[in-house]
């Protein structure tokens, strides 16, 4: 018979493509995994790995075996997990990455909460303005948009990203304000670079009626950061677009106010993300849930859409 962590070393390898990927997953050394996964090989006869230097590809039994055990290994995972349901207290640091606007505006006031209803977690919070890499950078969960999803990777989706018009009151006195996106050409606009591709952002907005049309700015500012495009926004150098949850409050305010109510570009959902359903450490689960539940309690998921005002 094996043992689950022989098996556990084959798939997890397998899914992430290397022995040192799959022991960060595991928390194991790399030379562990290789070990784990040749016993295994030993003790079936057959050569599951083709190993060089460079890469680890399956070979045609390892990929009949990976096909046949891996729903069963989720499923034992998952029973295991049940069964242990009556663990201690969650504990532990809790690596988490997020937007820094995002993050501290809506996630960090929820810390004090967390903290009183789980004492022995140790947040390590990271705001930061990038996709980083769950497994190999040891995080346990991140939140964000446009996360590239790999096998080991679930995402929870929690909110629409919609991204709105706003400008401030002193900068719209005494203009027309605009009609719809094609409009909004004779405003100053303030655009976004991307630091990544060194490209101004575009967008194309719809609404309720599945119109759509493309948003036109002469770019009178540029700017590589969202927060510094909100912040131009309420210093009243023109028209920006950016996600609702990072104007809401500043349209509460009434620091800014919504151009072309209604329509609205979409960014995709804003989620959590974690590494893996089955085995997942208490202090994870518990965080994913107590966001979920956030999110549901606030109702951020209807006031960030961008098809209500």
């Amino acid at each position: 018979m094996e043992t689950l962590s022989n098996l556990e070393s084959f798939v997890r390898s397998a899914e992430l493509g290397g022995f040192s990927a799959a022991a960060r997953r595991l928390s194991m050394t790399p030379a562990a995994v290789s070990r784990n996964v040749a016993v295994l090989e030993n003790n079936l006869g057959v050569r599951l790995f083709q190993r060089s230097t460079r890469s680890l590809t399956l070979t045609e039994a390892g990929e009949r075996f990976l096909h046949a055990i891996r729903d069963n290994l989720a499923a034992l995972q998952s029973a295991i997990a049940e069964a242990s349901a009556e663990q201690p207290a969650p504990s532990g640091a809790l690596k988490v990455s997020m937007s820094p606007t995002f993050g501290i505006g809506y996630i960090l006031p929820l810390l004090p909460e967390f903290a009183e209803r789980y004492p022995l977690i140790r947040p390590e919070w990271m705001f930061e303005n990038r996709q980083v890499d769950l497994i190999a950078e040891g995080y346990d969960a991140a939140i964000g948009g446009g996360f590239e999803l790999t096998p080991s990777v679930i995402a929870r989706t929690l909110a629409p990203a919609h991204i709105i018009a706003v400008a401030s009151p002193s900068y719209m006195e005494g203009k027309v304000p605009p009609h719809e996106p094609g409009s909004m050409e004779v405003l100053d606009g303030i655009v976004m670079r991307s630091p990544r591709t060194g490209r101004i952002r575009h967008w194309q907005m719809r609404n309720a009626s599945g119109e759509e049309q493309a948003v036109v700015f002469n770019g009178k500012v540029v700017v590589n950061d969202p927060a510094a495009m909100c912040k131009a926004a309420l210093l009243g150098l023109g028209v920006t677009m950016i996600a609702k949850p990072d104007a809401l409050p500043y349209l509460e305010r009434g620091e800014l106010v919504r151009l072309v109510p209604n329509w609205y570009a979409d960014a995709g959902p804003i989620s959590i993300y974690y590494a893996s359903r089955t085995l997942l450490p208490s202090k994870t689960r518990v965080f994913v849930d107590f966001v979920v539940e956030a999110f549901q309690r606030q109702r951020w998921s209807e006031r960030f859409a961008g098809s209500l005002d």
